[in-house]
């Protein structure tokens, strides 16, 4: 896959302010409020989302696992998503696996 430079740029803008911003207020309350953390998670509205972000972490790995689109493939992905969400994950997957133009 090949990408502009501002197309890279974009990407990387992307995936740091999701990184930094959506993980790092979660790992926030993961350290500092993890007991507001845990009753949001109970909540049945809070645990819809998150098990439609884990739906669609799933379907983007086994469209990755059968459409590659470099050399770093669907567990990459997964844990990608896993460490930083899919904000941060589709951005740097599609970075890792692109070449400059």
């Amino acid at each position: 896959m090949d990408l502009t430079a501002g197309q890279r740029i974009a990407l990387r803008v992307v995936a740091a302010l999701s990184f930094i911003g959506t993980n790092g207020v979660f790992l926030y309350y993961l350290v500092f409020h993890s007991r507001e953390l845990l009753a949001v998670l109970l909540h049945p509205a809070a645990l819809v989302f998150v098990i439609d972000v884990f739906t669609v972490m799933v379907l983007l790995a086994v469209y990755f696992a059968d459409r590659p689109l470099g050399r770093h493939r669907w567990p990459t992905f997964v844990a990608l998503s896993l460490l930083g969400g899919l904000g941060f994950s589709i951005p740097a997957f599609v970075l890792l696996n692109s070449r400059k133009r």
